[in-house]
């Protein structure tokens, strides 16, 4: 066998896809010297050979597979029962769970999943907002959890929603213009202190400046840095104050290490933040300071005890602020309540890397292959996970991954889903072009998903946009786990690649929206004002921008062809998409009602599209040169009642969840 042969069958042992096919049907092979260049980077990582992916410390099984005893053991259940197994003997029905399997002085993690995540029983409609960009005439400058329980009191009557879909509320750094992206976050195991509701924490006294608190309410984006300090110094003032309690410290002590390293790390950063200015991440901090498990974080626990405990303090008060929120989404009658949002990424100078760096691969970075969005494919400048040592500690940190981002909601939307089956790694030294897909347990992460999804009663949308293997789609459906369908992209392919599919054609399990934070809003779509920011902002030239605005053209008329076959346009309207300038009223209420009718079992509207904004949230490709993640919504959460227009796009939604049968008062 050829020495290159040889090669490539030893990485594809280790996950690495010697070939994908694109969005298109063109095949790619991965080159040599990418194949070498990931080898050595999962060896570096595992400290396996070629080909070896590691000692198992886990059995994960389905909750009907019949186990079979390898050898003689005991299995301990999470509730302390021991069951004893001889060799070749199939242990009775095992509950779900976490449990050990005891075998001479080995012991092995048994996992026993449910076969399918837990679903809502009935189809349902749901708004989704940004949370830092609800506007109020009460918040600091950004939406915080007060906001959102009096949305909540707004969308049940007005729009008669059962859930409310939020964007990933994760820590971040809030300094702008590089660390404010919810997708990615400081840590994926915390959320961040800026949604406080600061003045209805005990102990809090006024001492803000008045005209400052106006100023940053006034603000058309979201002032992170600003509005970051002002909460802080409130925070702090309320936590001299009025220490914690027995219930916050007995949470903390729950919390365990996660937490322990999360607020140590935070203390950190601002104990020499505040030493340099110009010190912003932990790859520059001193050596000393770089290793979580060193002698130097010892001392500085011990010195800086109460810092540390100030950032665990923030933590309960955000875990009991938003526990409270959905606790009030039920009783107003959402069976769903709170749909929240986990980030695929993590920043590479966040807690996260700092804390658990042997979960991570370096020497690569996460990215897409090219595409017709991205002829040059993407590079999102995060580390892959380290499979190996996921693995080995019995996937204890990725379980906590998603039993944190689901706590306190009825849904959670797991960004790129495609990352539980495959990622696409960029080695260092090479460009976007140049990766190749390395493969992960998938059976494995997504039982462990559905485990979680059914204990905590959280249906789980998997957003499946992009190369998706047939195989992932597949997978998710025996699973239960919901498929994102965006208006955009479901086209009739089997008919014509360029026709919309009807609403009946769409799947029950699902979730459908008309487009996501990356992507036009509807009314932008209409006019091209994705493709006109793209231009101004650089990131396509007049060419690339003349030949987007021909396809939306093409594009637009297939969907208003749509919109009449599907009987939701007035027959004396045009017929000719060119003839219509902007989003009408008549094409708003066509399109709403176009997603509201599909079978789907969860149907979604974001904000922008409901209150027919012009600009999307974020723009793929920039920083500066566009304001992503500020963006406040058009009106207050008070003039969402009072304003005409406010109350006319309200009304729009309403006679579409009501006709559907999504409405939460038709269920109830």
């Amino acid at each position: 066998m050829p020495f290159d042969d040889a090669f490539r069958d030893a990485a594809e042992r280790l996950g690495i896809q010697q070939q994908f096919w694109d969005n298109f049907g063109t095949p790619h092979v991965t080159t040599e010297a990418t194949n070498r260049a990931i080898v050595a980077a999962i060896e570096a990582a595992s400290g396996s050979g070629p080909g070896d992916r590691g000692e198992s410390s886990v059995l994960v099984i389905g909750e009907s597979e019949p186990f079979r005893a390898p050898a003689d053991l005991e299995i301990f259940t999470e509730s302390g029962r021991r069951i004893p197994l001889t060799a070749g003997s199939i242990a009775p029905k095992l509950p779900l769970g976490y449990h050990e399997m005891r075998s001479g002085r080995r012991t092995t993690r048994l996992i026993v999943a449910p076969d399918r995540a837990w679903q809502p029983a009935r189809r349902s409609a749901g708004f989704g907002v940004t949370l830092y960009g609800l506007r109020s005439e009460r918040n600091w400058g950004c939406g915080d959890f007060r906001d959102l329980r009096d949305l909540i009191d707004w969308a049940v009557p007005a729009l008669g929603v059962d859930f409310i879909a939020l964007n990933p509320l994760h820590a971040i750094h809030n300094r702008r213009p590089f660390n404010t992206s919810p997708y990615l976050p400081n840590s994926i195991f915390y959320r961040n202190f800026l949604y406080l509701d600061v003045e209805s924490i005990e102990g809090y006294q006024p001492a803000e400046d008045p005209a400052e608190l106006a100023g940053l309410r006034q603000s058309p984006t979201v002032e992170y840095e600003q509005v970051a300090a002002v909460k802080h110094k409130a925070l702090e003032r309320i936590f001299r104050s009025n220490p914690p309690g027995r219930e916050c410290l007995e949470w903390i002590e729950r919390e365990g290490e996660l937490l322990r390293l999360y607020a140590t790390y935070c203390a950190i950063d601002e104990y020499l933040h505040a030493q340099d200015p110009n010190l912003w991440i932990w790859p520059d901090w001193p050596e000393k300071y770089r290793n979580p498990t060193g002698p130097a974080i010892d001392t500085f626990a011990r010195k800086n005890a109460r810092a540390i405990l100030f950032h665990g303090w923030l933590q309960w008060l955000v875990d009991c602020q938003i526990a409270e929120v959905q606790k009030h989404a039920l009783t107003m009658g959402m069976s769903i309540g709170l749909y929240h949002d986990l980030a695929l990424a993590t920043d590479r100078c966040g807690s996260d890397l700092w804390a658990w760096r042997p979960f991570f691969i370096t020497g690569c970075r996460v990215g897409s292959p090219p595409d017709g969005f991205s002829p040059n494919g993407q590079d999102w400048s995060f580390p892959p996970p380290n499979a190996v040592r996921h693995r080995a500690d019995a996937y204890r940190l990725f379980a906590e991954s998603i039993r944190k981002s689901m706590r306190h909601g009825g849904a959670l939307r797991i960004d790129h889903v495609m990352r539980l089956f495959r990622l696409y790694w960029i080695p260092a030294g090479h460009s976007a072009k140049e990766g190749a897909y390395v493969r992960d347990r998938a059976h494995d992460l997504v039982r462990v998903l559905a485990l979680e999804s059914v204990r905590q009663q959280c249906a789980i949308v998997g957003e499946d946009l992009g190369t998706v293997e047939n195989e992932v789609r597949e997978t998710l459906a025996k699973f239960g786990i919901l498929s994102y369908k965006l208006l955009y992209f479901e086209r009739a392919f089997e008919r014509n690649a360029l026709e919309f599919r009807q609403p009946g054609e769409y799947p029950v399990s699902a979730l459908t929206s008309t487009s996501t934070h990356d992507l036009a809003t509807i009314a932008g779509y209409w006019i091209g004002e994705d493709i006109e920011a793209r231009f101004r902002a650089g990131t396509i030239d007049d060419g690339v921008r003349q030949a987007q605005l021909a396809e939306r053209a093409n594009d637009k008329q297939h969907l208003l062809e749509a919109l009449f076959a599907a009987g939701l346009m007035p027959g004396d309207y045009g017929h000719d998409a060119s003839t219509i300038p902007e989003l009408t009223g008549e094409l708003h209420f066509a399109i709403s009602g176009f997603l509201a009718s599909t079978p789907c079992i969860m149907w979604l509207i974001n904000q922008e599209d409901l209150t027919k904004e012009l600009h999307q949230q974020n723009l793929p490709g920039t920083t500066a040169e566009y304001p992503n993640w500020g963006r406040k919504m058009r009106w207050t959460i008070a003039e969402l009642g009072s304003v005409k227009e406010a109350r006319d796009c309200a009304a729009m939604m309403r006679y579409w969840v009501d006709r559907s049968g999504r409405s939460v008062f038709g269920n109830r």
